[in-house]
C-alpha cells in the first residue's frame, strides 16, 4: 500500500528518478499556520545539508552526491492558502532535478544484491531499473514533508519528537562517527547505524489494548522506512539479560500499548547500504544510510501520534 493512516492519512507517489515524488495528506484541519521554515529543515537534514546533522553538530559524512545535489523545493498543489490550511487534502510536489536514469543502465537486465530488484520483478512481472524505483530511499522525502506538518500539529498540543544517531556500527560515541564513516566510505564499503527518538508531552491514554497497541502501530511505520531492519522501545532487546525488577522500569513509556505519560522511547537499525563500490556497484550510495533516515524517523512517528491524537 502507499497510505498510511486513517483519520489522518498520508499517500505518497512518484520514483527515484521520474519526473517528481510527492503526497497528499488528508484530515489537517483548518486554520492552521504550517511552518515551512520547518518543513525545510527537516528536508535539509534528510539530505544531510544541515549543519545541525544527526552526526553531533558535524556535517554529515557519506552523503550520497544526489542528496547534496537535490534541492527538495516543495510545490504545494491544494490545502494551503497563504501558509493556512483550508481543511482540504494538502496535495505536494518535489520535482527531482537530478534525475539520472542513465547511472542505472547497467542494472537494466541483472539485479543487485540486497535491494528489492528481485522481490518487485517476482510481484509485478516488471521493475524500475532507475535507481529502484519505489524502494529507492528518495520516496522518504515526501514522508518527511507530510510528517513534519503533523509534528506541528502535535507542538501544538505539547507533543515533542526527537530523534538522533546513537550508534555507527559498534561506535557509540558521537564525535567520532564522521571517522567511522568517512573510513569505510574511503574502503568503497558502507556502515549501518542505530537511531534513539524520544516523545515528550504525550499524556496517559494514547494507543488502544489488544491489536492496536502503539508500540505496534510505530514498529509497522518505522519498520516500512527503506533499510530498517530492528525495532525495540524500552529495555527492548538488551531487557533479556536484565532481571524484572530491574527491566519493569523500562517500559519505554508504554504499558499494555497505552502510553503512561512518561516520555516515550524506542530504537531501530539501520543496515548498511548493500550498493557499495566494494560489492562491485557503481552509483551514488551514502555510506552510511542511517545519518539521513533520522528525520524519516522523526516524520514517521509524527504521523503515527496524529493518527492517535487527531482531534486538534
Amino acid at each position: 500500500m502507499n497510505s498510511f493512516g486513517d483519520s489522518f492519512t498520508f499517500t505518497s507517489f512518484g520514483e527515484s528518478h521520474s519526473t517528481a515524488i510527492g503526497g497528499v495528506l488528508d484530515g489537517v484541519p483548518a486554520g492552521i499556520h504550517i511552518n515551512f521554515a520547518m518543513v525545510r529543515e527537516a528536508l535539509d537534514r534528510r539530505a544531510g545539508r544541515h549543519q545541525q546533522s544527526a552526526i553531533s553538530h558535524q556535517p554529515s559524512a557519506g552523503v550520497s552526491a544526489r542528496a547534496v545535489r537535490e534541492t527538495d523545493e516543495v510545490e504545494w498543489l491544494s490545502g494551503v492558502l497563504d501558509g493556512v490550511t483550508i481543511g482540504t487534502p494538502i496535495a505536494f510536489l518535489i520535482c527531482n532535478r537530478d534525475a539520472r536514469p542513465e547511472d542505472y543502465e547497467a542494472f537494466k537486465h541483472s539485479l543487485r544484491q540486497g535491494h528489492a530488484d528481485s522481490t518487485y520483478e517476482a510481484k509485478y512481472g516488471i521493475r524500475d531499473w532507475r535507481g529502484g524505483g519505489r524502494a529507492s530511499a528518495r520516496e522518504t522525502a515526501a514522508r518527511v514533508v507530510a510528517g513534519s506538518i503533523a509534528a506541528q500539529l502535535l507542538a501544538e498540543r505539547g507533543i515533542q519528537i526527537k530523534a538522533q544517531l546513537v550508534q555507527v556500527g559498534e561506535e557509540t560515541h558521537p564525535e567520532h562517527f564522521n571517522e567511522v564513516i568517512s573510513r569505510y566510505r574511503a574502503e568503497g564499503d558502507s556502515i549501518g547505524g542505530i537511531i534513539a527518538c524520544e516523545v515528550t508531552g504525550l499524556p496517559a491514554g494514547i494507543g488502544e489494548p489488544i491489536f492496536d497497541k502503539i508500540q505496534a502501530h510505530l514498529a509497522y511505520a518505522i519498520m516500512s522506512i527503506n533499510a530498517c531492519k530492528g525495532f525495540d522501545y524500552g529495555s527492548g532487546f538488551e531487557g533479556v539479560g536484565l532481571p524484572g525488577s530491574v527491566a519493569n522500569q523500562h517500559s519505554g513509556g508504554m504499558l499494555g500499548g497505552i502510553t503512561d505519560g512518561t516520555p516515550l522511547t524506542f530504537r531501530c537499525v539501520f543496515k548498511p547500504t548493500p550498493s557499495t563500490p566494494k560489492a562491485g556497484v557503481k552509483g551514488r550510495h551514502d555510506a552510511c544510510v542511517a545519518v539521513r533516515a533520522v528525520s524519516v524517523v522523526e516524520a514517521m512517528t509524527a504521523l503515527v501520534l496524529a493518527n492517535f491524537v487527531h482531534e486538534y
